[in-house]
C-alpha cells in the first residue's frame, strides 16, 4: 500500500547489530520496536535509534503497529517464537533454520496458511550479487547442463571467537544447521531441488572451550555431529558434494564449484552477498571474472525482508518458508542418513526460486538513524 512494512524484533543478540545497518537503508522496513529476555539488550537498541521502543515479549506480540516479527532467538526458540507470532497474526522472517525439527517447521507452515500470513526465512544471501551472478550464467548456459557441484565450510570452531557459543553444540546447531543453510540454499538456488540425500558425520570432541569474552576458558558440552559430509541428488540430476566442519582448520578449496558439460564456476562465499564469479569455459585458457550482471547490490541482512515487502500477495517470497523447509528437510535427512547408513528420500519439493535481476534497492534514508549524543 506504498507505506513501510512495520517490523517488531525478537532476540537482540549479536547478529542484530547486521539487520540494524541494512534497515537504516531500507525505505519499506520501519522499525518499531525490539524485545529480548535480557530487558537490558532491548533497551540498549532502543537507546540508540529514535521511535524504537524496548518492550516485552508478550508487549510486543500484542502490538498492534507490528505487522511482521523478525525473529532472531536461538534456534531451539525458532518454532515457539514462529508460532507466537502467527498466533497473534503476525508475519514472520526469521534467522536459519526455520526451526530445530521439519516437524516444527511443518507447524510453523500449517499455522501460518490457515492464519493467511507470510513466513521468510534467512539466509537472504542468495538474494546478492554473488549468487545471483552465478545463477544468471548457469540459467544463460555458460555451462552448459549441470553435473554435480561441491560446498565446503571449515572452521575450527565458533567458540574461538563467540562469547556465548553454547547453542551451536547443542541440538539445532552444529555445522550443518548453523551453516548448511547458506551453501544447501545456494545449491538449490543454483541447481533446484534435491530428492535423495546420502549422509557421515563425526563427533570429535566432547567439550569445547570458549575462548573470548567473560566466559573465556569455561568448558562448552558438545552434543552434536561437528563434521558431516553429505552427497545430494538433485531432480535435475545434478549431484552436490557437501562438507561442513566445527573439527577442522582451513580449506584453500572454493566454498562452491559447480560444473557442467561446457564449464566450471568458482561461486562465491553464500554467507556473503558479493564476491567474484570465475568461469573457466571448455577450450579457455584460464579463469574469466564475470561482470556483476544480477541480484541486489550492496545487500545485507535483511534485504530478504525487503524483497518480501515487494513480493506480489499469493506468491511465495524468494526467502520463503517453504524453500526453508525444503533445505532443513535436506540438512536433517543428511544427518538421519549418517546415523543409519542408509539414503534418505526427500519428501518435500520446491521450485527454484525466481532469479533476481539487478537490482539497487536501497538508498541512504532517515529512517532508524543513531541519535545525536546530547
Amino acid at each position: 500500500m506504498g507505506k513501510p512494512l512495520k517490523v517488531g524484533i525478537i532476540g537482540c543478540g549479536a547478529i542484530i547489530a547486521q539487520y540494524l545497518a541494512s534497515f537504516r537503508r531500507l525505505g519499506d522496513i520501519q522499525l518499531v520496536a525490539v524485545a529480548d529476555l535480557d530487558p537490558a539488550r532491548a533497551q540498549a537498541v532502543a537507546e540508540q535509534y529514535e521511535g524504537v521502543r524496548a518492550v516485552s515479549v508478550e508487549s510486543l506480540l500484542a502490538a498492534d503497529d507490528v505487522e511482521l516479527v523478525l525473529n532472531l532467538t536461538i534456534p531451539a526458540a525458532h518454532a515457539e517464537v514462529a508460532l507466537k507470532a502467527i498466533g497473534a497474526g503476525k508475519s514472520v522472517y526469521g534467522e536459519k533454520p526455520l526451526a530445530a525439527t521439519t516437524g516444527q517447521a511443518r507447524k510453523v507452515l500449517d499455522a501460518a496458511r490457515e492464519a493467511g500470513v507470510v513466513v521468510g526465512c534467512a539466509p537472504d544471501t542468495v538474494l546478492g550479487t554473488g549468487i545471483q551472478t552465478a545463477r544468471k550464467a548457469i540459467d544463460d548456459g555458460l555451462i552448459g547442463a549441470p553435473i554435480s557441484a561441491s560446498a565446503t565450510m571449515v572452521t575450527p570452531g565458533h567458540e574461538r571467537w563467540h562469547p556465548n557459543p553454547d547453542f551451536y553444540y547443542q541440538p539445532g546447531g552444529g555445522p550443518l544447521l548453523d551453516m548448511g543453510p547458506y551453501y544447501v540454499t545456494a545449491l538449490v538456488t543454483l541447481l533446484g531441488p534435491v530428492v535423495s540425500v546420502i549422509g557421515a558425520a563425526s563427533h570429535t570432541r566432547d567439550e569445547r572451550t570458549i575462548g573470548s569474552g567473560p566466559r573465556q576458558g569455561e568448558k562448552v558440552p558438545v552434543n552434536i555431529d561437528s563434521h558431516v559430509t553429505g552427497v545430494l541428488v538433485h531432480a535435475s540430476g545434478a549431484l552436490s558434494t557437501l562438507v561442513m566442519s566445527f573439527d577442522a582448520v582451513k580449506s584453500k578449496s572454493p566454498n562452491i564449484e559447480i560444473h557442467g558439460e561446457r564449464g566450471s564456476l568458482v561461486v562465491p562465499d553464500p554467507n556473503h552477498f558479493d564476491g567474484d564469479v570465475q568461469l573457466f569455459a571448455l577450450g579457455a585458457d584460464a579463469w574469466e571474472t564475470l561482470p556483476v550482471s544480477a541480484g541486489y547490490v550492496d545487500a545485507g541482512r535483511g534485504f530478504g525482508i525487503a524483497d518480501l515487502v515487494s513480493t506480489p500477495q499469493g506468491t511465495e517470497p524468494r526467502a520463503g518458508g517453504t524453500l526453508a523447509y525444503h533445505v532443513l528437510e535436506v540438512m536433517e535427512s543428511v544427518l538421519e542418513s549418517a546415523h543409519t547408513g542408509s539414503t534418505v528420500r526427500i519428501t518435500s519439493t520446491v521450485g527454484r526460486p525466481q532469479s533476481v535481476e539487478l537490482t539497487v534497492l536501497a538508498d541512504d534514508v532517515d529512517a532508524l538513524q543513531p541519535q545525536e549524543a546530547s
